[in-house]
């Protein structure tokens, strides 16, 4: 007879909590060095694109490569960041291992020949995979599984930014619209902040922006950072539904799915050459770095918010989030002389603010502001994901997330 599977999760006693702290900690050191491995991988992609401008030539092949390799051998890993999400709220079968250096090589490919796609959703789909490999190995119960595949996503998000409070929030927020799950904050907390160690034991770098010293807000400035805040709501709700409508269409449309992104990339490269549209490419880091020290063109959030949604759409692999960051920076940059706010203030509270309406998740947006930006943006920030998040409607990027408490305060039921 096999075994029976022991349950280590949820903490009902010391020895439970320490076990579970023991796998988070194992989750943070496969999670960190898968990071590290492939944001090294994304600086060469990134380089070489750079240096090699005719690559986007080769979009169209690239894609149609990604297309093929997952529709032979991707399996249920096509399903990303959802089927992730998926299982967390109903365990059903582990993750298959071939999920992360699936996704890891698709996005680096993807990067190399100038999609416009993100790197949160590889390094969050590397982090539950490899984390569920663990619950495997050791025959963790089925109800045990949602707690690791929750400290694989702390351990992913948190390593590639370098924001562990907010990876590690974040986890607990992106499950279900307007509910936390506090119970494991702690897991994944060590696990978000081990893994954020792990990676930078390996030379990763990570970005940085600076916001000069603002002082103290005037109540017409605050009241300009909540509009602010609600038009940053009102583009992560058209990026979110430009997505979802463009990638049905692919679908509904067409019946091959490497077709798809080979179609898709076809049409980016032309208007990237056709437009001069190259700078909406990649991850775009140096343009979000020019948001913050001077006056850009008022449509680079529009440029890249279509560049975006044409690669996810088309089935490009990779993530949201950083597209999300330039968008809501530069949109920032372009409101700053409207609103009477310092380019660089607004383009901090943009950058996380449109992600927090995107991604329905403002506690670990704002998080994300003080971990980047310093403690004094917390307020701002705060301000702006609020606002966000309230004005960005039902659907997020991630269609698995759950309703949860909604997003309008309802009252509480009478007492007898």
């Amino acid at each position: 007879m096999k075994p029976k599977p022991h349950s280590t999760l949820p903490f009902s006693s010391l020895a439970a909590l320490g076990r579970g702290l023991l796998l988070a900690a194992g989750v943070a050191l496969l999670a960190g060095s898968a990071s590290a491995l492939f944001l090294h991988a994304l600086d060469w992609a990134t380089a070489t694109r750079l240096a090699s401008p005719w690559l986007l030539a080769g979009l169209p092949l690239a894609g149609f490569a990604v297309g093929w390799v997952y529709l032979k051998l991707g399996g249920r890993s096509d399903g990303g960041n959802n089927l992730l999400i998926d299982e967390i709220h109903q365990p059903r079968q582990a993750l298959p291992l071939r999920m992360a250096p699936l996704v890891l090589a698709a996005t680096v490919v993807s990067h190399l020949f100038g999609a416009s796609v993100g790197r949160e959703g590889t390094a969050v789909q590397m982090g539950g995979a490899l984390a569920d490999q663990i619950a495997r190995a050791l025959r963790l119960a089925r109800e045990d599984r949602p707690v690791l595949l929750m400290c694989g996503i702390a351990a992913g998000f948190g390593s590639v930014f370098g924001t562990p409070l907010a990876g590690a929030v974040f986890a607990l927020e992106v499950l279900a619209v307007g509910r936390l799950h506090h119970a494991v904050l702690l897991p994944c907390l060590v696990a978000a902040l081990l893994a954020d160690r792990v990676a930078l034991s390996w030379g990763v770098t990570h970005s940085h922006y600076a916001v000069a010293p603002f002082g103290s807000l005037s109540l017409l400035q605050l009241a300009a950072l909540l509009l602010a805040g609600v038009l940053f709501g009102l583009v992560a709700r058209l990026f979110a539904g430009a997505s979802h409508a463009l990638a049905d269409q692919f679908k509904r449309r067409i019946a091959w799915p490497p077709l798809r992104p080979l179609l898709g990339g076809g049409v980016i490269a032309a208007l990237a050459w056709g437009l001069g549209g190259e700078r909406y490419l990649g991850l775009g880091l140096p343009v979000i770095q020019q948001a913050f020290e001077q006056p850009l063109p008022a449509w680079d959030f529009a440029g890249k918010l279509a560049f975006t949604v044409a690669s996810i759409g088309s089935g490009f692999k990779g993530g949201e989030v950083t597209p999300l960051f330039f968008i809501g920076a530069t949109l920032g940059n372009a409101l700053a002389p409207l609103l009477q706010l310092p380019f660089d203030l607004l383009a901090a509270v943009g950058l996380v603010a449109v992600f927090a309406g995107a991604a329905n998740t403002p506690l670990a947006c704002t998080l994300m502001a003080v971990e980047l930006f310093g403690a004094a943006l917390g307020m701002p920030a705060a301000l702006g994901c609020a606002a966000s998040y309230l004005c960005s409607g039902p659907l997020g990027i991630y269609k698995a997330q759950r309703p949860g408490a909604g997003k309008v305060a309802k009252p509480p039921p009478p007492t007898t």
